[in-house]
């Protein structure tokens, strides 16, 4: 019993992992595709249009191959579209107009915020109480946030404090999503979940597209699809389930650890892929950040 709980801890941890590498890589997708001419609306619509019809296949994949299916009423069908709404669609569309107009070393840090929100959030909906060290790796967290953001400020331009305002107005909707998923993770388990919530994200942002794009101004070139391509399947599909099934196996706290080396990935391939500038006035910030978020990731795991 020992063996196959250890084998399901070290699952968890390398599921965590290699999501986390996988989830790195989307800012450096995304602004190769800004590169390309496409803007924010252009990469997600064509993001959810690729990504619909391979989680349509895994769901109905899912509810063939079950022996006891879980209850599907009304009710958790829109519950669940609604995370989906907030985790992938909002919080992406947020997410994409933020790295129009910061680097994705910034991007990064923003998003890397939303374990304090989910902890804030916990505090106003549950009842959770707000401890010291919680209020201690809060401001850590954020004085890193502004130490960056100010760097970046001075070295790119006036759109760094709104683009980091739409990043992190993209973590607080992930947060919702992270803190109203669980029960429904443990009811109809991860890999189903994911699929329906991720469903509900690409109708969302098929009906953003129908609304916002001008389908016949639109022009991909093939470089283009190559990394949209790259970015649906490592960066959206893969990755996505990767997170979902390591919570489930190791829990919040031990993947938000194994999360931190998320920024550290995305640093390395914007400082080396993209030419982003990286001063020892950005290595602190991002130290504080990171001190400050594993102090948190501690208290949750004692």
């Amino acid at each position: 019993m020992n063996t196959q709980h250890n084998k399901s801890l070290l699952t968890g941890f390398a599921l965590a992992a290699f999501g986390t590498l996988l989830f790195s890589l989307k800012s450096i997708f995304i602004k190769f595709l800004y590169l390309e001419g496409l803007d924010a609306d252009a990469v997600l619509v064509m993001r959810m249009a690729l990504s619909l019809p391979i989680y349509i296949a895994i769901l109905i994949w899912l509810l063939r191959s079950k022996t006891s299916q879980p209850t599907l009423n009304s009710t958790t069908i829109m519950q669940v579209f609604s995370l989906g709404f907030l985790g992938y669609y909002l919080a992406s569309l947020l997410d994409l107009m933020g790295l129009e107009l910061i680097t994705a070393q910034l991007e990064r840090l923003s998003l890397f915020t939303y374990p304090f929100m989910v902890a804030i959030l916990g505090a106003l909906f549950f009842k959770e109480r707000l401890t010291r060290r919680l209020i201690v790796s809060l401001v850590m967290t954020y004085f890193g946030l502004w130490v960056v953001m100010g760097q970046e400020f001075k070295l790119t331009g006036n759109d760094v404090p709104r683009g980091t305002l739409l990043v992190l107005a993209s973590a607080l909707s992930f947060s919702f999503y992270v803190l109203f998923s669980q029960r429904f993770i443990k009811s109809l388990g991860s890999q189903l979940f994911t699929s329906m919530a991720m469903i509900a994200s690409c109708i969302f942002g098929l009906l953003h597209g129908a609304v916002v794009l001008d389908w016949a101004a639109l022009s991909i070139s093939n470089a283009a699809w190559l990394w949209i391509v790259m970015l649906v399947i490592f960066s959206t599909v893969i990755p996505s389930f990767m997170m979902t099934e390591a919570l489930s196996r190791i829990g919040p706290a031990q993947t938000g650890v194994v999360g931190m080396l998320g920024p550290v990935f995305t640093i390395g391939l914007a400082v080396y892929l993209l030419d982003e500038p990286f001063t020892w006035v950005i290595a602190l910030g991002v130290i504080l950040m990171m001190l400050g978020v594993l102090n948190l990731i501690r208290q949750q795991a004692s």
